[in-house]
């Protein structure tokens, strides 16, 4: 949807006449029903006064289309301004530019893609400027048919109006590269070369044309955008399946094909506990759907599956399928059975309310997933909720299917462990913790090489050592430990200290903790590492978890005060005693079963208290 659409000539008028800003809150209203706040009205008229300055040139046909704030379709992201025409032998040229007032940028080491600038009322890690206009420009190739069809050819760009470029220039170093040369930054004082970027594209008017087609556009992925997720599904041995999950996926691909040839809404629930390959199926069916024609969706609440598998998908290659990885929160104000399929994992950690930046938004993850897809894919296990907020159980899903008429469907990936552990080291683990009571008390005739170490450093050591074969093995501790805000990036800044065992917690400038090359020297925690299998993990058991007259106990009060795992424990602890220590009880403990099975071949464990390791030993034997 395109919010102002006109030509160059009528922009410029407005400009002029100081009415740009109103005729598109207006836009806004009449359009979305939504109130524009102060700050984004200036915007507005700041940068709107720099573009005219841009296209008060002869050169560029008075007759060629303007869009400014073009939603892009089933995202929240706007395209700031577009700018629309031919080029000399005809060609349909667009050009897409992204509007910045920052004027102090720091690049972000370590983090592909990402600067820091003050922004929302903070510094904040935001994407850099030339990848935003050319992931805005990808995602509309990719999925907007009439631009395929068409040969509509986007040219993405980033004018930074405020930014003065220094010399090296930050922005343009070689970690960002490869998004500059594809779109170029135009700073302060660039007003003529910008000029010329849109000269060379746009020659001819078209009196809005290509606009009027780009937004009109059916969704549908394009063939390169086909071939090239299936063939890094089909080159990577990591995401072949077995077993229950071929099962499982071919009925999933049946139920949502259906959905396409009736347009009846359906809803799948896979339950499966870790290591059932809830992932691996959640990724070949977002091969498979779009390879089909289907506008298919991968979601997650938490970020580090989505950051790993983008990853692992594409290598450090620039590709534009990470436009078909989005948070939980993205679908809040979308429109009804907008996306084909939106396959959302780690379901379990779904929440009501979504964290937008410093805002909270949203009325209920769940529904607005179901809401937003014509057939919606929920993978689940209820045992791994870890956080105070954690909604995803099957009850809520179906509750929320049934308000928006949407047909059910429950299935379960039952082979568990895709290695040597079986089901029945879960079946121990729950037994054990005293998570549910099971006939396994013992682990008799389970080859999984699960150890309760009497230091720190000997988890460590075996970790390292592990780790040599595959980079697949990784310590993991409980949320006993603030993260020290001054060390975050620095790996010699300790936050866990344990006698003479010293680490640090994951670092802050990476999001794929879990498959870094040197991340084996860090600590991560549950946020870093649900939803990810490694061969080994060492866990260190902190003072939250004891054994005490007999039964295992948890103690809320000995959580890190930098955790928002059990935000407002304190608060429902005043008011309900006994509901909120059964609450915390319950997190805890899911928290250490989802760290103790994140090793498929083997688990070292390492317990604070000396009461608890001696337990564990026992029921070892």
């Amino acid at each position: 949807m395109i919010v102002y659409s006109g030509i160059k000539r009528d922009f410029l008028t407005a400009v002029e006449q100081d009415s740009i800003a109103a005729e598109i809150e207006e836009n806004i209203y009449n359009k979305m029903h939504r109130r524009t706040a102060q700050n984004e009205f200036r915007s507005w008229e700041n940068s709107l006064e720099y573009m005219y300055k841009v296209l008060n040139d002869t050169a560029i046909p008075e007759n060629s289309g303007v869009a400014i704030e073009y939603n892009i379709p089933q995202t929240s992201k706007r395209v700031d301004f577009i700018i629309s025409g031919y080029g000399e032998k005809q060609d349909p040229n667009v050009v897409i530019i992204e509007l910045k007032q920052w004027d102090k940028v720091e690049v972000v080491e370590g983090q592909d893609a990402l600067v820091e600038t003050y922004t929302g009322g903070a510094v904040r890690k935001v994407v850099h400027p030339s990848y935003q206009a050319w992931s805005y420009a990808a995602m509309i190739y990719d999925y907007n048919q009439n631009v395929q069809m068409g040969n509509i050819v986007l040219h993405p760009c980033a004018y930074m109006h405020n930014y003065r470029k220094s010399n090296p220039e930050k922005l343009e170093q070689n970690q960002y590269k490869e998004y500059v040369e594809d779109a170029p930054i135009f700073a302060r004082g660039e007003v003529s070369k910008l000029r010329e970027f849109i000269k060379q594209s746009v020659k001819v008017g078209d009196d809005k044309q290509l606009l009027y087609d780009i937004d009109n556009g059916k969704i549908k992925p394009s063939k390169s955008l086909q071939n090239s997720i299936k063939s890094m599904i089909e080159g990577n041995q990591e995401f072949i399946m077995l077993d229950e999950q071929k099962v499982v996926y071919e009925e999933i691909i049946k139920t949502a094909l259906k959905c396409m040839s009736d347009q009846k809404k359906r809803t799948v629930i896979v339950k499966g506990g870790p290591g059932t390959g809830k992932t691996v199926v959640a990724i070949n069916l977002l091969a498979k759907l779009t390879n089909e024609g289907l506008f298919a969706q991968y979601t997650s609440k938490n970020s580090a599956p989505r950051n790993v598998y983008e990853k692992k998908l594409t290598g450090h290659k620039k590709s534009s399928i990470k436009n078909m990885f989005k948070g939980a929160g993205s679908y809040i104000e979308a429109e009804p059975n907008i996306v084909d399929t939106i396959i959302c994992d780690e379901g379990h950690r779904l929440t009501a309310k979504t964290q937008l930046g410093p805002k909270i938004a949203g009325e209920n993850q769940i529904k607005e997933i179901i809401n937003a897809s014509l057939c919606s894919v929920f993978f689940i296990d209820e045992s791994q909720r870890v956080t105070l907020s954690d909604i995803g159980t099957v009850s809520e899903i179906v509750k929320w299917a049934d308000e928006l008429d949407s047909e059910v469907q429950e299935m379960e990936l039952v082979s568990q462990f895709r290695c040597d552990g079986s089901d029945g080291y879960l079946a121990w683990l729950d037994d054990v913790l005293e998570i549910r009571e099971t006939a396994n008390f013992d682990l008799k005739d389970i080859d999984y090489d699960i150890r309760i170490m009497d230091s720190p450093n000997e988890v460590r050591d075996l970790i390292i050592e592990c780790n040599k074969t595959r980079n697949q093995s990784r310590i993991l501790a409980g949320y006993c430990w603030a993260w020290l805000k001054e060390g975050q990036n620095n790996s010699d800044v300790h936050d866990i200290k344990i006698g003479d065992f010293e680490m640090s917690w994951n670092l802050g400038n990476t999001s794929t903790f879990a498959i870094d090359e040197n991340s084996v020297n860090e600590v991560g925690c549950i946020h870093t590492s649900q939803g990810l299998e490694f061969d080994y993990a060492g866990v260190i058991i902190g003072d939250d978890m004891r054994y005490e007259n007999g039964h295992i106990v948890t103690d809320f009060t000995k959580r890190a005060k930098t955790d928002q795992s059990l935000k407002g424990i304190k608060k429902l602890y005043k008011e309900n005693p006994e509901f909120a220590l059964k609450e915390a009880d319950e997190i805890i403990k899911n928290t250490y079963r989802t760290l103790m099975t994140r090793g498929m071949k083997g688990c070292y464990v390492y317990c604070t208290d000396k009461n608890l390791a001696d337990h564990l030993r026992e029921c070892l034997k």
